[in-house]
This record gives structure tokens, C-alpha cells and sequence, in this order.
């Protein structure tokens, strides 16, 4: 059995795409990601689209909250957003307009869900274009797993960190909580900020058999270091450099 190097999940807006849009997906997926990972929240009318947060502001300065809208007055304006030091013109992005691009790649899209009301229209989606196997739900801490088990439970999801939990226990009751929640909601693996992550919990958690999943590192040396420790995924921004990495170790393993 040769080296195995982690999966690469490209974060919205990898290599400077703009958060959000199709071309962001389109890049990580061109680049050589296993899988793309976007954030999702809903409209009034219970329409998945791409966002990260509620709050958008149209190019005429109006501020706009997204879960108070229905969808076709969301796409008759359009947005501005900050990339890097310009401002950018964007138009709203449906998850339906996204799921055709990964289905068609054979790769695989990490779902963030920023809110409970995803849960049910994102499931539906999914169904409708049989990609189940194609298709993981994170962004949930213990109550939203617990939801999205209760409704959907043939979706596969991460159970999200809980940081708190490692600011206030020790790290080793703060561990075996995480595992405990994610076992208790039927979560197929851990989703953790890479600077939590320890060999102890790695060694733990594995243990149990649950992969780890950790996010968001952009620089090679923190690739790598993860790597080592047998990490399931890394999610980048930095797509590119852990691509070529993962070429780099497959030769000095070789």
C-alpha cells in the first residue's frame, strides 16, 4: 500500500477567486482538489445559494439580509464584495447552479451550513441529483448534527469543533467530548481548526475511527506538518502548493 496523502478540499474562494462563485469552484476543481467546500444559507423562500454571511450590500450601498428576501429579488441586483484590496461586482449563486459542475467532475463538495434552515432544502437538492455520495454537510456543532441526523439522516456530515470546548477543559476531556458528541450524532469524522490538533488527538481520535479534517492552512511547511500526522483532509486556500506538495512526498515516499 503506497503513501496516502491527504484529501484536498479547496476553500471557497481558493487561489483569489472571489468567495462564492462558480469560478471559484470551477478553479479547485481545475487545480486537482478532491474536494470544494462552500458555505450555504437560504433565502425566505428556502432557495440554497452560496454565502457566508447574511448581511450582503448591492452596488447602490443598500444592505441587504439574505434570509429576509426570497430568492428572485435577491438576483435581480447585484453585490459588491471586498477581494483583496478592490471591490467586486457579483451576482447571487444558487447551490443548484453549483452541483451540476461537481457531478459532472466525479470530485466531491464539503457544505457549510451557516444556518438550521439548510438543512432540509440542501438534503432535497441532493436527493433530486442523486448525489448522496458526492455530497458532506459541516459547519455543524453538536446541535445542528443533531438536527440534521434527525431529519436527513442518510446525510453524511462532520461534526464541527467546538473551540470552546478546548478553552475551557482540559484537552484531553475536551477530546473525548468531541468524540463523544460526534459518535452520539452519527458524524462520519472530526472538522477542526488545525491548531487544535495534536498527535494525542490524532491518536485518539483515530483510534475510534473517525477521520480528521482540518482547515484552513495556506503555507507549505503547516502542509506538510499535517500530513505527517495523518490528517484525512486539509482545506486551503493555497490549492496549488498542496497539490504540488502532495506530489513532492509521493516521490520521497516512493
Amino acid at each position: 500500500m503506497g503513501y496516502r496523502f491527504p484529501l484536498i478540499t479547496a476553500h471557497c474562494g481558493s487561489m483569489n477567486t472571489i468567495d462564492h462563485t462558480l469560478d471559484s469552484v470551477q478553479t479547485g476543481l481545475r487545480l486537482g482538489a478532491d474536494v470544494v467546500e462552500e458555505d450555504v444559507r437560504v433565502t425566505k423562500d428556502g432557495i440554497p445559494i452560496l454565502a457566508h454571511d447574511d448581511e450582503w450590500v448591492t452596488v447602490d450601498g443598500l444592505k441587504l439580509s439574505i434570509s429576509q428576501m426570497t430568492f428572485e429579488e435577491l438576483r435581480e441586483l447585484q453585490y459588491e464584495v471586498t477581494h483583496g484590496e478592490q471591490r467586486e461586482t457579483i451576482q447571487i449563486c444558487r447551490l443548484e447552479d453549483m452541483l451540476p459542475l461537481i457531478q459532472a467532475s466525479g470530485k466531491v463538495v464539503n457544505l457549510d451550513l451557516k444556518v438550521h434552515e439548510s438543512i432540509e432544502p440542501v438534503a432535497a437538492l441532493v436527493k433530486k441529483y442523486g448525489m448522496l455520495e458526492q455530497v458532506f454537510l459541516s459547519g455543524c456543532e453538536m446541535d445542528r448534527a443533531m438536527l440534521a441526523e434527525q431529519l436527513n439522516p442518510e446525510m453524511r456530515k462532520l461534526l464541527n469543533t467546538d473551540h470552546n470546548l478546548f478553552r475551557t477543559l482540559p484537552y484531553r476531556d475536551a477530546m473525548v467530548k468531541t468524540c463523544e458528541d460526534a459518535l452520539g450524532a452519527s458524524c462520519f469524522g472530526i472538522n477542526i481548526h488545525y491548531s487544535i490538533v495534536s498527535q494525542e488527538l490524532m491518536d485518539y481520535i483515530t483510534s475510534l475511527g473517525l477521520p480528521v479534517y482540518v482547515w484552513t492552512v495556506n503555507e507549505e511547511e503547516l502542509m506538510r506538518q499535517y500530513a505527517d500526522l495523518g490528517v484525512a483532509s486539509i482545506t486551503t486556500r493555497n490549492v496549488t502548493d498542496l497539490v504540488q506538495l502532495k506530489q513532492k512526498m509521493r516521490g520521497e515516499c516512493s
